[in-house]
Parts: C-alpha cells; structure tokens; sequence
C-alpha cells in the first residue's frame, strides 16, 4: 500500500512540474517617465556651477574712469551677465571688492572703492538679485592689479571684483 501511494505522490509531483510555467519577467515601469515636477524647489545650484564659471560665462571685473565711480555701457554689459549668472545659481553669495589706483591718499581711495563696490551692488539689486546675498567691501590702492605708474596701466587698478562663493545650508 505504502509502494501505491509513493508511486501516487511522485507522477502527481510529475505532473505538476510539467504543468509549471518560468515566471513572467517583470517589468519595471519609472513613475516620473512623461511627468512633469509642478512643485516648489528653492532656487539652487545648476550641477557644475563654480567661481571659475562665474569669471568664465559672467566676467568678475569692471572697470571704471580715473577718480569716479560711474559705471559706462561696457561695465553694464558685464553686471548683466552677472546678474543673470547669479539668478541662476542662487546658493552663491557674492562680496563686491571696490578697488583704486594708487594716486591720491589711502582714505581717498578707501572711500573710492567703497563707492564703486556700491554701484555695482545697487546695479546688480536692480538686476533682480537679492541684496542679502552681496556684501560689499573695498581695498582701496592695498590690492593692486599691477604696480606700475603708466596711465594705461594704472587704469587696471581702478575697478571692482565680483567673489562668488557657494552660501552655507542653501
């Protein structure tokens, strides 16, 4: 009996290995595919962005005329492109160096550059860039670009500089 009923279980377990099927293979579907994000992110940082694509694709330096601090067509020029730079990349901050050339007294120059960084920062705020994120500060003649005393050289001296740096917990 125990013969029969052993010979029973195996063409039974037969039958139902031969009756089995290889699983489907699964498809994964992606849930984002053909979405479209609707939600608010904060304005951040397009992958890649740095200080040296900042001086590359905006320009970091503006120049201006001896003993003022106006800013001319090219210097607009140059803030567009940065304002539109730091639109993008909003988890930078920005200091505005005001720099000046050596003629004249250490104040002179200090107050000088102080007032050119400020132009460059009302400008830049009225690009649409949010004036907390740019400080301002000036060197004066401390930090020349070159040391020389020809005209044409000493006009390098007579600018701002644009440092961005990425801001913390943005």
């Amino acid at each position: 009996m125990n013969g029969l009923r052993t010979a029973a279980a195996v063409f039974l377990l037969a039958g139902l290995g031969a009756c089995a099927q290889t699983p489907p293979i699964a498809t994964v579907t992606d849930p984002y595919a053909g979405s479209r994000y609707t939600g608010t992110l904060p304005g951040g940082t397009l992958p890649g962005a740095s200080a040296e694509d900042f001086r590359r694709i905006a320009g970091d330096t503006v120049w201006f005329p001896e003993n003022d601090a106006a800013l001319d067509g090219r210097a607009r020029e140059t803030l567009v492109r940065q304002a539109g730079w730091l639109k993008q990349n909003g988890s930078f901050s920005t200091v505005i160096e005001g720099h000046a050339d050596e003629q004249g007294t250490r104040e002179y120059n200090l107050a000088l550059g102080a007032r050119r960084a400020s132009a460059v920062q009302e400008y830049l705020v009225s690009q649409g860039v949010e004036r907390g994120r740019i400080r301002t500060s000036s060197y004066g003649k401390e930090r020349p670009f070159e040391i020389c005393s020809d005209p044409a050289c000493q006009a390098q001296n007579r600018r701002t500089v644009t440092v961005v740096t990425p801001r913390a917990g943005v």
